[in-house]
């Protein structure tokens, strides 16, 4: 199992910050690579474009390993909107189709068809929050509903934002494919934890940001784009180097307007923030680094401490192990949660979030045993 990673990242003892999910500290290392790139940004003459494609290289190397791709088959992006937004520029959903999304989602890879039906003729489908937590047999009978329009598309998280709940895609993807539907993941709260491959998955997109479990800065993110997909699409925004021969070094400046093949052609504009992508790449490979496998395994058990400890306290539910995300704890208060309650752990130094009347729990490389029990003494008292 991996130790506690406490030592790379600068965290008072008396800080238990259990809320990675909305966002992670830095680790010195990301913190010092963004130093360097402000330093390098005074002085742009000591850089030119060799330093700008290795970085872009890095980053997009760096995204892939985490999930099982190739390279160039990444995208750089600044937000999981914009990656949903580069899907629906590529996919024509037909007229009369629906697009599965999970009720209560995050807006990301929600509100891109939520927007688009009325005028495009489809409609979304959501699947219900299911009584029992099981969010996969829930998309599982949503896919197989019969008599059913049919189904173009599931667009969704593969772990809920609030609840934690988990969508195994091992069992989800190939029901898509059987049903000839496309699969668009916001892999925001698996990536780096949670195995992801898209070699055996295959979804058509997958898209994931930094800010959160992968330790870098906000407004960096990754948008896998299946390679069946990249020929035949036209990126959101139009620039140089989408294309193969637009280039302010020689003229004619429009030389070859054809795209650029691979992912890349989906970059976004102003793609060079050389600050920020450094940091992005440096937390992606301390996460590869430490190991995906046993960065899970740490966090499960933090999360399983957590879930013991807080056996009949408060008359909260706690969800079934088997059916959540092993870093993610989402607490369900069947009165409701206490007005102020989240507040007053934050006052006492525990770091948690409150989502749709849960509290959401979740724990990093950072924490250890004893975050847990600061958590568990100031919940058993406060929530009494």
């Amino acid at each position: 199992m991996l130790p506690c990673q406490r030592a790379e990242f600068d965290i008072p003892r008396d800080v238990a910050y259990l809320n990675a999910a909305s966002w992670s500290p830095l680790p010195r290392a990301v913190v010092a690579a963004g130093h360097a790139g402000v330093e390098r940004k005074a002085r742009p003459w000591t850089w030119g474009a060799e330093h700008q494609a290795l970085q872009f290289t890095r980053a997009r190397a760096a995204a892939a390993a985490l999930i099982g791709a190739e390279a160039e088959d990444i995208a750089i992006i600044p937000s999981v909107g914009y990656g949903v937004a580069s899907a629906g520029k590529i996919l024509s959903i037909p007229r009369g189709a629906r697009v599965l999304v999970l009720e209560e989602d995050h807006s990301s890879p929600t509100l891109e068809w939520v927007t688009r039906a009325p005028d495009q003729g489809f409609e979304v489908e959501v699947v219900r929050r299911p009584e029992d937590g099981d969010w996969t047999s829930a998309v599982l009978a949503a896919i197989a509903r019969p008599g059913a329009p049919p189904l173009a598309l599931a667009s969704i998280s593969n772990v809920h934002w609030s609840d934690g709940g988990v969508v195994d895609l091992d069992r989800v993807a190939p029901a898509l494919r059987a049903a000839g539907a496309a699969l668009l993941v916001d892999a925001t709260h698996a990536v780096g934890v949670m195995a992801v491959d898209v070699r055996r998955l295959d979804p058509d997109f997958l898209v994931f940001p930094t800010y959160k479990w992968v330790l870098g800065p906000y407004a960096r993110a990754f948008l896998y784009v299946a390679k069946r997909h990249q020929e035949r699409g036209v990126p959101l925004e139009q620039t140089s180097y989408s294309r193969r021969g637009v280039a302010s070094e020689r003229a004619p400046y429009f030389a070859d307007l054809r795209f650029a093949e691979g992912a890349r052609r989906f970059d976004m504009g102003e793609r060079d923030h050389l600050i920020s992508l450094e940091m992005a790449s440096v937390g992606m490979e301390m996460m590869a680094q430490w190991g995906q496998a046993a960065i899970e395994r740490r966090l499960a058990m933090l999360t399983a401490m957590l879930a013991e400890g807080l056996r009949g306290v408060g008359g909260v539910r706690v969800p079934d192990a088997r059916l959540r995300a092993p870093h993610v704890l989402s607490l369900e208060f069947p009165g409701g949660m206490r007005e102020g309650l989240v507040e007053a752990l934050a006052g006492e130094g525990v770091h948690v979030a409150p989502r749709l009347g849960r509290m959401r729990i979740s724990p990093h490389v950072y924490n250890d045993e004893a975050d847990v029990e600061a958590f568990l003494r100031a919940f058993r008292r406060l929530a009494a």
